[in-house]
């Protein structure tokens, strides 16, 4: 539960269109991260593998499916966190198909021009990941994407963190649902790509506030950031 003052913002490190292009590498560490939240998502500088931060801790799902500990020193170019209050909770007994669980966050989200911090517990019929993998030369994130291994489990319990992030917000962080999922054992996940819950609790936090990284890298400072990259992103993040 977040103190007072804490859980009004969202804290993203750097625009997520700085990624489409290619920037891997930035110097904001997990300590830094932690200090703006205890709950969210993101990547690892060269891209090595899907962030997951719950309850406070950092897993790192690599492109082998499996988590793996972080230090405070690991660096990351992109993370979204912030300090998880939920204002609703709502328990689903009822199975549904990916689109049916999509259409049900539709329903309980107030309004689509704000942010929201989802948090999903439960036992799923099935659920399919991916994780990209570590890149030491660089490659296009689509490119990447287009080679990036996939994971099944079937039953599974777990835990599906993300945000709703509104569509006028896109080069900033990903639009509409982002969801990364971590397995109860804390072992295996992955980013979201499909799912089938059976049953589950979801909670929701509205997040009033957005703060901004812009990195003080040469690479981030020397940039063309002026493209628009929404084709590109769409298709590395589904």
């Amino acid at each position: 539960m977040a103190a007072l003052g804490q859980g009004r913002h969202l804290y993203v490190s750097a625009p997520v269109n700085a990624l489409v292009e290619g920037l891997y590498r930035e110097n904001t560490t997990i300590a830094e991260i932690l200090t703006q939240g205890d709950f969210g998502i993101g990547t690892f500088n060269d891209l090595d593998g899907e962030m997951v931060v719950c309850d406070g801790v950092v897993y790192q799902l690599r492109s082998d499916g499996e988590a793996y500990a972080v230090t405070p020193e690991t660096r990351t170019p992109f993370a979204c966190v912030t300090f998880f209050s939920p204002y609703s909770e709502e328990e689903i007994t009822t199975p549904l198909d990916h689109a049916g669980l999509m259409a049900l966050f539709d329903r309980l989200l107030p309004s689509r021009n704000m942010l929201y911090a989802i948090r999903i517990d439960g036992l799923f019929d099935y659920v399919r990941t991916r994780s990209v993998p570590r890149q030491d030369a660089y490659r296009p994130l689509v490119e990447v994407a287009r080679e990036q291994p996939e994971f099944a489990f079937s039953p599974v319990e777990g835990t599906l963190v993300g945000f709703w992030t509104p569509h006028f917000m896109e080069s900033v962080a990903v639009p509409g649902y982002h969801l990364h999922f971590l397995t109860a054992d804390k072992r295996h996940g992955g980013h979201l790509l499909e799912c089938r819950p059976r049953h589950i609790r979801i909670a929701i936090q509205h997040v009033p506030e957005l703060r901004l990284g812009l990195p003080m890298t040469l690479d981030f400072l020397t940039a063309d950031l002026s493209r628009d990259t929404r084709d590109d992103l769409h298709e590395a993040e589904h």
